[in-house]
C-alpha cells in the first residue's frame, strides 16, 4: 500500500516537466515575437517620417511667420518637437525676428514721445504767429467791400482819437502847412510854422514878404527854395483872386501854387468838414498791401477806394490809414507782431513778426514817444498821446517800448526815428 501511494508520489514530477515543456513552448513565441518589437521602431521612423513630410507639407501651407516662432520662443512654452529636436533653423531665424520685432516696437514706443514733443513745441510757437485770412483770387466787389470796411472799423477802434497831425488854427494855417510837409514830417513842419505864421499871420502879409527870410524860416523843412515859393505864390492868388480867403471847393483849390489833390482834400475834410481821400505815401502802400487796389497812381487810387466807402467816411478813413501807416504798417519794416489788424491783412508777414521784437518798433503814443503835433487835440492826450516839443528841443533818452514815457521824453528831432514818419 505504500509503495502505491508512493508511485503516485513519485510521478508527480513528470507533470512539472510538461508544465515546464508548455511553459517552453509559450515562451518560444515571445521570444519569436521579439524581432517584430525590435521591427517596430523602423515602422514607427517610417511612420515618424510621413508624420514629418505631412506635417511639412502642412506646416508649407499654413506658412508660419518668424514672429510666430519668437512668440513661441519667447512665450517659454515650446512645443514637444522643439523640446525633443530644436533645430538651428529656428535659432537663426528667431534672431532677425528679435531684431524685426524690436525695430518695430521701437517706433511705436518714440512715435508718442515725438509727437508730445511737437505738440508742446507747436503750443508754444502758436501765440507768436498769426494766421491771416488771405482773400481769394477772384475777390468778387462784394466782398471787397465788406473786408475793407471792416479794416476800416478795427483801425477806427485802435485809433479813435486820429486827427490830422498838422497845427493849424484856420485854413490859411493848414494850406500853407500841407503844402509845407511835401518830403518831410508834419512834426517838422509843426516845428517851424509857428516862426513862419508869427511873422506872416495873413495871405496878405506873407504875398508881401521877402523870399530870403522866408526861405530861412523853412529852411529845416527841406527843398525850401521850392516851398518858399509856392507859398508865397499861393498867398498872392488867395489875395488877388480869392479876397484873402480860402475857397472851399476843390476845383479852386487845385488853381493854387503848390496845391494839388491831396492837399485840397486835406483842406476840404479838416477845414470845412467836407469828405476828401488824402492819398498820402502811407495811404498808397496801405491800400496796396490790403488788395483793395492794385492802382499806383494817387487819382486812380483815390477812385478805386472811394468806391469801396461812401462819402461822410472819406475824411476819417484817411486818418485811420495814415495813423496806422506811420505807427505800425511802417514802409521798411512793418511791425506784423504788434498789430490789432493782422488777422485781417493779407500782407501779414512782410515785416516783424515776433512779438516783442515788433513792439520795439511801434513809434509814436503807440510806442511811448511823443506826438507829431505840439498842440494836439484834447483826445489825443486823454489816449495817452504826447505832444511833441519844440524845435530845438532837448530830448532826454528815449523810454523803454511799451512804457509811458513823459512829456520831455522821444527821440530827439530830425533823428531817423522821427523823420522815418
Amino acid at each position: 500500500m505504500s509503495k502505491k501511494a508512493a508511485a503516485p508520489s513519485g510521478r508527480a514530477p513528470a507533470p512539472s516537466k510538461k508544465v515546464a515543456a508548455a511553459s517552453n513552448k509559450v515562451a518560444a513565441p515571445k521570444e519569436a515575437a521579439a524581432p517584430t518589437k525590435a521591427a517596430s521602431p523602423k515602422r514607427a521612423a517610417k511612420k515618424s517620417a510621413s508624420v514629418k513630410a505631412a506635417a511639412k507639407k502642412t506646416s508649407a501651407s499654413s506658412a508660419p511667420t518668424k514672429a510666430t516662432v519668437k512668440n513661441t520662443s519667447a512665450s517659454g512654452a515650446p512645443t514637444k518637437a522643439a523640446a525633443r529636436k530644436p533645430t538651428p533653423t529656428p535659432a537663426k531665424e528667431s534672431a532677425p525676428a528679435k531684431k524685426a520685432v524690436s525695430a518695430a516696437v521701437t517706433p511705436a514706443k518714440a512715435t508718442p514721445a515725438k509727437a508730445a514733443s511737437a505738440k508742446s513745441a507747436s503750443a508754444k510757437a502758436a501765440p507768436t504767429k498769426i494766421t491771416p485770412a488771405k482773400p481769394p483770387r477772384n475777390e468778387s466787389h462784394t466782398a471787397l467791400v465788406r473786408r475793407a470796411r471792416r479794416i476800416n472799423r478795427e483801425l477806427g477802434e485802435v485809433y479813435p482819437y486820429a486827427h490830422p497831425e498838422l497845427d493849424f488854427e484856420n485854413p490859411f494855417q493848414l494850406v500853407v502847412a500841407t503844402v509845407l510837409s511835401a518830403q518831410t514830417t508834419d512834426l517838422r513842419v509843426n516845428q517851424t510854422t509857428p516862426a513862419l505864421f508869427g511873422k506872416y499871420p495873413t495871405p496878405e502879409d506873407l504875398a508881401a514878404a521877402n523870399p530870403e527870410e522866408v526861405e530861412e524860416i523853412l529852411r529845416p523843412t527841406g527843398f525850401f527854395r521850392a516851398k518858399t515859393k509856392s507859398v508865397i505864390g499861393l498867398s498872392r492868388a488867395l489875395r488877388d483872386d480869392f479876397g484873402g480867403e480860402v475857397p472851399g471847393r476843390l476845383e479852386d483849390l487845385v488853381k493854387l501854387p503848390g496845391v494839388g489833390r491831396k492837399t485840397a482834400f486835406v483842406v476840404l475834410g479838416n477845414a470845412f468838414g467836407r469828405p476828401g481821400i488824402t492819398v498820402d505815401t502811407h495811404f498808397q502802400r496801405l491800400v496796396r498791401r490790403w488788395q483793395w487796389t492794385d492802382q499806383t497812381e494817387p487819382d486812380k487810387i483815390e477812385a478805386a477806394v472811394g468806391g469801396l466807402f461812401p462819402k461822410s467816411e472819406w475824411t476819417m478813413l484817411s486818418h485811420h490809414v495814415i495813423f496806422h501807416g506811420r505807427r505800425i504798417c511802417h514802409a521798411r519794416k512793418p511791425a506784423c507782431g504788434a498789430c490789432p489788424i493782422a488777422p485781417l491783412c493779407p500782407a501779414y508777414g512782410e515785416g516783424e513778426t515776433d512779438p516783442e521784437k515788433a513792439q520795439k518798433l511801434l513809434k509814436y503814443e503807440k510806442g511811448g514817444f511823443p506826438g507829431q503835433r505840439l498842440n494836439p487835440p484834447q483826445s489825443y492826450l486823454d489816449a495817452g498821446g504826447i505832444a511833441a516839443l519844440p524845435l530845438g528841443a532837448t530830448i532826454p533818452s528815449a523810454p523803454a517800448p511799451g512804457a509811458s514815457a513823459p512829456a520831455s521824453a522821444g527821440p530827439a528831432p530830425g533823428s531817423p526815428a522821427r523823420e522815418a514818419g
